[in-house]
């Protein structure tokens, strides 16, 4: 199929908006970081037991040490600093905004892409991430009466959003990296599901490592009794496993998926379309009102999306 990398990008665009939702619940019943480490935690559990039934190891195997360097770090990258400003960013500025931000990261993975595997990065995909930058301005700026420009929204919120598009979209080419490193480190005589389960093997590695990192940080802020707390709280939980599936598990892994069959800055622009799609539920379900240049705003941002995908 010519276009199964792209495909599986939307797929991964829907997931994510699921993971969104919930995640800005989970964040404002029990904190970003509490959030990161269940749900890092169940990710390794649950990609555990898939690896188990589909290739009979319920661990990466075969993984080198490049690969573990590499997916390490685009865990620290993507997870520990991405995520965590993206965990934050919600509370601050709500998951719909928060996702508008997160169209950072295509321009990001381009750069990234470009530097790190080679990738065209041409006059085009500089224009489009133009487009998008802008698309992004319109919807979080405003005049402030006069000549001037101010923010709608609170600025430690937008700056963790910016902080979490530069974190996904270079944590993405890291990613990349990391898989063909474990490609090459298969065996001939492996089982032949391995190939296709790749993704799901480095998305448990990225989770490990991730939630390590997490795990670390709050002990380092003594935090812990938190994380207890949470275990015990049914509702916690639940949100905890909702965004473990959508994101970790299946977003995750498909956008790795996705990454190994189309160009990286083209999967990673449409995965950003959750801005986009996150509208129906905080209007049908929330009754929020969209503002019509928030409107404008994000027909430029997709316009920029466009762009990269006519590349």
């Amino acid at each position: 199929m010519n276009h199964l990398g792209e495909i599986i990008s939307l797929g991964v665009a829907v997931s994510w908006t699921i993971t969104a939702w919930f995640a800005a619940k989970a964040s404002q019943r029990v904190g970003a970081m509490v959030t990161n480490v269940l749900r890092l935690v169940l990710a390794a559990v649950f990609l555990g037991i898939i690896l188990w039934v589909t290739i009979g190891h319920p661990y990466p195997v075969y993984a080198d040490k490049n690969t573990w360097i590499w997916l390490g770090l685009s865990a620290l990258v993507g997870y520990v600093f991405g995520d965590y400003c993206l965990f934050n960013c919600y509370l601050y500025i709500g998951p719909r905004f928060g996702q508008l931000l997160m169209t950072l990261a295509p321009p990001m993975a381009a750069v990234a892409g470009w530097i790190m595997l080679g990738e065209t990065l041409g006059w085009k995909a500089i224009l489009a991430m133009g487009v998008t930058l802008l698309g992004i301005a319109i919807s979080i700026l405003s005049r402030d009466g006069g000549h001037h420009f101010k923010l709608d929204l609170p600025l430690k919120g937008v700056l963790l959003g910016i902080g979490a598009g530069i974190g996904q979209g270079v944590g993405l080419v890291l990613s990349k990296i990391g898989m063909q490193y474990y490609e090459a480190a298969i065996p001939a005589g492996a089982p032949s599901m391995m190939e296709g389960m790749l993704p799901f093997a480095s998305t448990m590695m990225r989770a490990i490592v991730g939630g390590i990192g997490f795990f670390a940080i709050l002990l380092l802020q003594k935090d812990f009794g938190k994380l207890r707390s949470a275990v015990k709280d049914p509702v916690a939980m639940r949100y905890a496993s909702i965004i473990t599936l959508f994101g970790p598990v299946l977003g995750v892994s498909l956008s790795l998926m996705a990454v190994r069959y189309a160009n990286a800055g083209i999967a990673s622009t449409l995965m950003a379309l959750t801005p986009v799609i996150i509208i129906f539920p905080e209007v049908l379900i929330e009754k929020k009102r969209i503002r019509f240049k928030e409107i404008v705003g994000l027909a430029v941002t997709i316009a920029g999306v466009a762009l990269f995908f006519l590349l």
